[in-house]
């Protein structure tokens, strides 16, 4: 007979016997609830450093005003799925077709926030396991493009972002990339020029949706484009998700074979995530066989571009898609636009120079370099931080200063919303970064010198407003 000691118990065997493992009396494992609870204590007296870090940021948050048109907020609901159990499962593969087994929970999961998507943006299929808006569109053109194939898509400096062709990043380095740009004189897309452009370059792939554009974008037109030159459309609305689900912008869904985005930008966990409406069954040729566009993305997604997905992420973008259904969220929409638009108001009847006179969704695009001499989006973006208020420097379009400190600053409107502000906090807002950028002294484009009185009064202001507006 032989005896072993195994956590929770004993195991009793002999020659040739099976173990048999003995239950001791009075023996539990702790619930699900206990398992996770006091997590922050647990990560103060685990590692105090890190703890004083993440302490340290939620204070930062907590009191400075965030303006940033890239951010928003997640609930605590949210950040308790980021935090959990599922995280520690590897599962690479979809719904009922994993490579690993002990999946029949996290396949529960995952269907959960493939439905909740779907019923969300109206869409027929959804892939929520990108990791970010990013991987969401490499994924696309992994899934359709080979080296050497052509994209058009809307400059970087022209309010396109990163991932839709610029050359320091995936796209421009692999693919054949040309750009098309907003009108010199108004900003806005030039629809006609880029059908145009479109005609003359005859691209495999057409890229809608920006970064730093503060108009509606008019995804029915693209589609037009693309269809006309047999191009397929991509739309990412990483920006404008938020609003699009609530019906406050129109919607690429059915307009677009692939509509893409992040999911930390409309008010959720860090993530990406790929939709599709009537196209979604489209055949797409590979090799001497015919696939579904979508069953074409999920083989982009893996094996070709990422491994296992983050189930704690997928789990948490099922707990945020059903915050997307809430009457709450979907006013809370409309409110962020019409305070943008309040901002936006307020900065001109200041005397700021707005692109394209205002905006229809959640940000603005403002030339400093038009309100004083020598001012640039890099100092606008420090000193204002110096004093409590967080945005950040943009490159605008046919900017004459270069991109590491540029012309414009863009706002947005998203965070503070959320956290209860409304029209009079927009004009109040207004004003002290009024005060502040007619306040700093100029030395050259990168350096500047702010008094020690206006900073501090202006921080007082700020922490005063974001006490009344606490972080939800």
């Amino acid at each position: 007979m032989f005896v072993e000691e195994q956590a929770g118990g004993t195991v009793k065997r002999s020659a040739g016997q099976v173990y048999e493992f003995i239950e001791p009396v009075g023996h539990k494992a702790p619930s699900h609830a206990a398992y996770h609870r006091g997590l922050p204590d647990v990560l103060e007296q685990c590692d105090e450093q890190v703890y004083r870090l993440v302490e340290a940021e939620y204070d930062r948050l907590q009191n400075t005003l965030q303006l940033i048109a890239a951010e928003n907020q997640c609930s605590r609901a949210v950040l308790a799925a980021l935090g959990h159990i599922v995280q520690n499962k590897t599962t690479e593969g979809f719904v009922g077709r994993r490579f690993h087994g002990g999946c029949e929970v996290v396949d529960g999961l995952e269907q959960l926030a493939i439905d909740r998507a779907n019923e969300v943006f109206g869409a027929q299929y959804a892939n929520v396991q990108p990791h970010s808006g990013t991987s969401a569109n490499q994924i696309v053109l992994t899934a359709l493009l080979d080296s050497g194939d052509r994209i058009l898509s809307l400059a970087m400096d022209q309010g396109g972002h990163v991932s839709h062709g610029a050359q320091v990043a995936f796209a421009g380095k692999f693919f054949e990339v040309e750009q098309y740009r907003v009108d010199r004189e108004s900003f806005l897309l030039d629809y006609e020029a880029i059908a145009e452009q479109a005609r003359r370059f005859r691209p495999k792939l057409l890229i809608c949706g920006a970064s730093a554009y503060a108009r509606i974008i008019d995804f029915e037109r693209f589609r037009a484009i693309a269809d006309e030159v047999g191009a397929y459309l991509m739309a990412d609305i990483s920006h404008i998700s938020s609003l699009i689900a609530a019906g406050v912008h129109p919607s690429p869904i059915d307009a677009a074979h692939f509509t893409t985005t992040s999911t930390y930008k409309p008010g959720g966990p860090r993530g990406g995530l790929i939709l599709m409406g009537r196209d979604a069954q489209a055949p797409f040729a590979v090799g001497n066989k015919t696939v579904s566009l979508c069953e074409r993305i999920e083989k982009a997604t893996f094996p070709g571009f990422q491994g296992t997905p983050y189930l704690n992420n997928i789990a948490a973008k099922a707990v945020f898609f059903r915050e997307m259904l809430s009457d709450e969220y979907q006013v809370r929409q409309a409110k962020i636009v019409e305070n943008a638009q309040v901002l936006a108001e307020a900065f001109d009847d200041l005397g700021y120079d707005v692109l394209t006179g205002g905006t229809d969704n959640h940000m603005f695009l403002i030339n400093v370099a038009h309100f004083r001499d020598g001012l640039t989006g890099l100092i606008a973006q420090h000193c204002l931080e110096d004093c409590g208020i967080i945005i950040n420097m943009n490159r605008l379009p046919y900017d004459t200063q270069n991109a590491r400190v540029t012309s414009g600053m863009r706002l947005g409107t998203p965070i503070v919303t959320r956290n209860g502000m409304g029209q009079a906090q927009m004009e109040q807002i207004a004003r002290l970064v009024d005060n502040v950028l007619r306040g700093v002294e100029i030395v050259d484009a990168k350096h500047y010198c702010l008094n020690e009185a206006l900073q501090t009064k202006t921080r007082q202001c700020v922490r005063a407003l974001c006490t009344r507006f606490p972080l939800h």
